[in-house]
């Protein structure tokens, strides 16, 4: 069994035939060589592209995850599914120029999925990194903070949890900026699981992780309550979301800095 999608570029100089011996095939800049998992950048007719290549990664490693109660993540078809699901949401993420999947055997199956380089964006953790010291204009603030949370809610709400949600992963665009909006891009979707409804848990670690990497840039606690106000309404059962959220974004915090976060004013 062998699904490949090809778009422009890649339409052009490979073929569908052998789209996975050209994918395989690809030399550029190492990001991450894992496992069976590597990721780089390269170029294709003036442009630069990122490409993931998911080998085989063996029975072992799947059952290592569910004896730990994780979803394993065993090809591209994860972050194929995410973006596409995002697509029909309206909300701005990667773009596919060419994806393959091939094999039966969850534990042998190849894929890769080559997107298109993101330019005139930042990382909201870059963006946001001295707030703390060089506040930004209310409004700004406000549009930000509202978008992010729109943004995470849809996900959540579809049925899709991010699994790596850290304001790293959300990119601000810059030339909506200078038009005073905000739009944001969420990438990094590998890990990403889509369900008719995320489990409790699943809500609570992604809404920790966004607090979490927060937490440096001079959150207020008004901003947690401008948050939570547009990710729901606060009915008595979305009180009690957030103290476990809150909770598990300190114990993040000190088990990456091992140290307590600054105090939220």
């Amino acid at each position: 069994m062998e699904h490949v999608e090809l778009y422009p570029p890649f339409s052009r100089i490979w073929t569908q035939k052998d789209a996975f011996s050209q994918a395989l095939a690809v030399d550029g800049e190492v990001f991450r060589n894992i496992k069976n998992r590597k990721t780089m950048r390269f170029s294709a007719e003036g442009g630069f592209y990122f490409i993931k290549i998911h080998r085989g990664c063996g029975w072992g490693e799947i059952f290592k995850n569910l004896f730990m109660f994780k979803k394993p993540v065993i090809g591209a078809e994860n972050e194929y599914n995410a973006i596409r699901l995002l697509e029909r949401m309206n909300i701005s993420t990667m773009e596919i120029a060419a994806y393959g999947n091939r094999g039966k055997n969850p534990a042998k199956r190849e894929s890769f999925l080559v997107t298109r380089e993101i330019t005139g964006k930042v990382p909201l953790e870059d963006f946001c990194a001295d707030w703390k010291e060089n506040p930004p204009e209310f409004s700004l603030r406000i549009k930000i903070i509202r978008e992010l949370a729109s943004i995470i809610a849809k996900m959540h709400f579809s049925g899709m949890n991010h699994r790596d949600c850290y304001l790293c992963h959300f990119w601000l665009d810059n030339a909506a900026l200078v038009n005073e909006k905000v739009s944001l891009t969420v990438i990094d979707l590998h890990r990403a699981a889509i369900r008719k409804r995320i489990p409790r848990r699943m809500q609570i670690k992604d809404l920790a992780g966004i607090l979490f990497s927060s937490m440096d840039a001079g959150i207020t606690k008004r901003d947690m309550l401008r948050f939570a106000a547009v990710y729901r309404s606060f009915a008595k059962e979305e009180l009690d979301l957030w103290k476990p959220v809150y909770r598990a974004a300190e114990k993040l915090y000190f088990k990456e800095w091992k140290k307590d976060h600054p105090p939220i004013a």
